[in-house]
């Protein structure tokens, strides 16, 4: 199988050498970047990659460009915070060629790395994400936040895992809550969902006794709580913007901003 490897970056240094390192033995890395401030572009000058450059329009999109100029048919995507584990390296390279053609493509698990501690409940893990794939065997689903890559037949699943090193502290994941519940609005307006005040309550409660307790998030300590909690504040700013936004549309005030579009121009104003 010959390999083409896509990460998206934009002020990736932190974590990007980790994650280059893990598929550097790929056949191809191409890297589509939003234009890096930060030493990402540097980084990439130790390594063996295709770089390209393009202006940030939603996850899935970047995506579909970065597999439109991969030069290989069987396509593994990786964040650029992530790194596969020597395990699923081996798993990948002894791909056979019955399994390749059985499948359009592979879930891979996902293990969080979160404030110090490896994720292993709350509804954080097992967590499969499908990653390695037939490019010519794929559906793209494009949505602002939750934009995806999906299997257009059966997908099959490795046993090895992806590491997911994910918000280096609570400033970085309350900044990610704050923009992500702002685009997942546009979703909500794009399927006609009205805001009911009942849900600004419910839904945030439901969502914290599931994670910590249902899904035995306490079982991952301080690191656990912390999780489930700001999941359940992701919901209370969730549906509190999406009131914002329905009642400013409704009596003809400024919009807040609910898509990457709306935020490239909030950025060109500033």
């Amino acid at each position: 199988m010959k390999l083409s490897v896509i990460i998206l970056t934009y002020n990736s240094g932190e974590y990007l050498e980790r994650c280059l390192n893990s598929v550097k033995w790929a056949d191809e890395i191409i890297v589509i970047d939003s234009f890096s401030k930060d030493n990402t572009l540097e980084l990439l000058n130790k390594f063996d990659v295709k770089l390209e450059q393009k202006e940030y329009l939603g996850y899935s999109r970047q995506l579909e460009y970065g597999i439109r100029k991969a030069s290989n048919e069987w396509i593994l995507v990786l964040d650029h915070d992530e790194e596969l584990s020597p395990e699923l390296i081996s798993e990948i390279q002894n791909l056979d060629a019955n399994s390749l053609s059985n499948y359009c493509g592979f879930e891979i698990n996902r293990q969080v790395y979160f404030l110090g501690k490896w994720i292993s409940h709350g509804g954080w893990y097992p967590d499969y994400q499908f990653r390695l794939f037939n490019k010519r065997k794929i559906k793209f689903n494009h949505l602002e936040v939750h934009g995806s890559v999906r299997p257009n037949g059966t997908a099959g699943k490795l046993q090895n895992k992806i590491y997911h090193y994910t918000y280096s502290n609570l400033f970085a994941y309350l900044e990610r809550i704050n923009s992500y519940t702002s685009l997942h609005v546009s979703e909500r307006i794009d399927k006609n969902k009205k805001f009911k005040w009942y849900k600004l309550i419910l839904n945030p409660l439901s969502t914290f006794l599931r994670m910590f307790i249902g899904q035995k998030g306490y079982k991952d300590k301080m690191q656990g709580f912390i999780l489930a909690l700001y999941s359940a504040i992701y919901n209370l700013v969730l549906y509190s913007k999406l009131w914002e936004y329905q009642y400013s549309a409704a009596n003809k005030l400024e919009l807040p901003p609910i898509t990457v579009s709306d935020f490239q121009k909030q950025k060109s104003r500033v």
